[in-house]
């Protein structure tokens, strides 16, 4: 039985499910390869927007340490370089991403979340970089991902303390979007994805775009980036029945042209 599955819901909507619960769904070596084409996957497919959620009451709880344990330095490192680019292939996904944070989400398990566009979490949901408290540092993009979310201040006070926080916390500072009845967060989830992939698929991945880049570039650059961005829309059959809808009163169908 595989660590990580992959299913379609309702034609656009990736839905990425972490099944290791008798760990905790720690990402193991196995883990990470099923994660990594499952993302793949995602990346070749017509999908819309992705969410992620594990199953039983953690989304995911870190690297496997007990496997680790029995690691050399050179297989830690190889490691390493692996789960880097495995959420970096995640972040850089042109469709929007989900994090549906069911319950521990901590070192590489908040990594995996952070390398997500969107953070939804459980009202039992308990999160943090901890890995000071092990001897180490975030080393999966936590220290950068983390500082862009909550700003470097927040970021720095949580890592240095390898601090927990609940998802009311996650929610004041920034780090989660909304907090849920965990019965409702797969339903939650879902519910912004299908949202999402109702709207006009290039427009979205244009937006993500400028958001995304434009974010570290100073507002001069960031508004032409945003021009440049909006410009690839212009010439798209989808924009054209966006407006054939307005007149006709109706919900438009859009195909990703």
């Amino acid at each position: 039985m595989n660590s990580v599955s992959l299913q379609t819901i309702d034609n656009y909507v990736a839905f990425i499910e972490l099944n290791r619960p008798e760990a905790k769904n720690a990402i193991s070596i196995q883990f990470l390869q099923e994660l990594s084409d499952c993302i793949d996957q995602v990346k070749t497919g017509k999908y819309r927007a992705l969410v992620i959620i594990g199953v039983g009451d953690a989304f995911c709880s870190g690297a496997d340490l007990k496997e680790r344990k029995s690691m050399s330095e050179p297989q830690v490192r190889e490691f390493l370089r692996n789960i880097n680019n495995c959420f970096t292939k995640l972040a850089g996904l042109s469709i929007p991403t989900i994090a549906a944070i069911n319950g521990y989400a901590f070192g590489g398990g908040l990594e995996l979340a952070i390398s997500c566009d969107i953070r939804y979490a459980s009202e039992t949901a308990i999160m943090g970089l901890t890995e000071t408290k092990l001897g180490i540092i975030p080393g999966a993009g936590g220290t950068q991902r983390l500082a862009r979310i909550v700003g470097e201040a927040t970021a720095m006070e949580w890592i240095f303390a390898g601090k927990k926080l609940s998802s009311e916390e996650a929610l004041r500072r920034g780090l989660v979007s909304k907090v849920v009845d965990p019965l409702q967060l797969k339903q939650s989830s879902l519910a912004l994805a299908s949202e999402i992939s109702e709207s006009a698929p290039i427009a979205v991945s244009a937006a993500k775009k400028a958001i995304r880049q434009g974010f570290q570039l100073s507002m001069e650059s960031a508004l032409k980036w945003e021009q440049l961005c909006y410009s690839e829309t212009l010439t798209t059959k989808d924009r054209l029945e966006a407006l054939q809808a307005f007149a006709e009163k109706r919900k438009p169908h859009f195909k990703g042209e």
